[in-house]
């Protein structure tokens, strides 16, 4: 059970919420936790270096000088990996670095983060009537209302993500806005604060404790 603040758009307390989470035993979080943030970090990766052997690399088909008689070792291609300019001994060829987890291991490993941030959660109430306009000043000055202090990386969940409220935030330093249900067990660990509005925390509710 994690509980937090309620705060409305001038920053002031209005009431109390509750977020019931089942995380993982103490014993097996922290590596439950880990095997979450390395599998986000490895799809999160392109897969496409690559580096050309000596069988792609071109020019190379004439044999350099004779096999004998030259003093110097034998060569049948200029293109060898031993030479400038010739291919690469074992180089990064496109490969496919995603990582598998199960659907509940998942969820047990975004539950347990968001019940150790619970210190750093922030519940607001729905505030996008708020901003009629995109205006990014208004929105850092709720943020700092909200306690959020400058440079601290900080964490938005909306149930939904309006127009006005992507274009507000787009350009905050430090700020990233995510849905309440396209969370993601590395962002949670990695914000200083979490800034969720009470329809995101009824959304987690629904989608990730089911």
């Amino acid at each position: 059970m994690v509980d937090c603040v309620v705060k409305n758009w001038q920053g002031e307390e209005v009431g109390q919420a509750s977020l019931s989470l089942q995380v993982a035993k103490e014993e097996s979080a922290q590596h439950l936790l880990h095997r979450a943030v390395v599998r986000h970090q490895n799809n999160a990766r392109q897969g496409t270096a690559s580096a050309k052997t000596r069988s792609e690399v071109r020019g190379g088909g004439r044999k350099p000088w004779r096999q004998k008689g030259t003093g110097r070792a034998r060569a049948g291609s200029n293109r060898s990996p031993l030479w400038r300019g010739g291919g690469v001994i074992f180089g990064p060829k496109p490969r496919d670095y995603s990582q598998k987890m199960n659907r509940k291991e998942r969820r047990l490993a975004l539950r347990t983060a968001l019940a150790s941030q619970g210190e750093n959660l922030i519940v607001v109430e729905a505030f996008v009537d708020q901003l009629t306009q995109p205006k990014t000043k208004e929105l850092v000055q709720a943020l700092n209302r909200w306690g959020v202090e400058p440079g601290q990386r900080t964490l938005l969940i909306l149930p939904e993500i309006p127009e006005n409220v992507f274009l507000s935030a787009r350009n905050v330093p430090y700020l990233k806005l995510l849905r309440a249900d396209s969370l993601n067990t590395y962002d949670i660990l990695l914000a200083d604060r979490i800034i969720a509005t009470a329809g995101a925390i009824e959304k987690i509710q629904e989608v990730y404790c089911d």
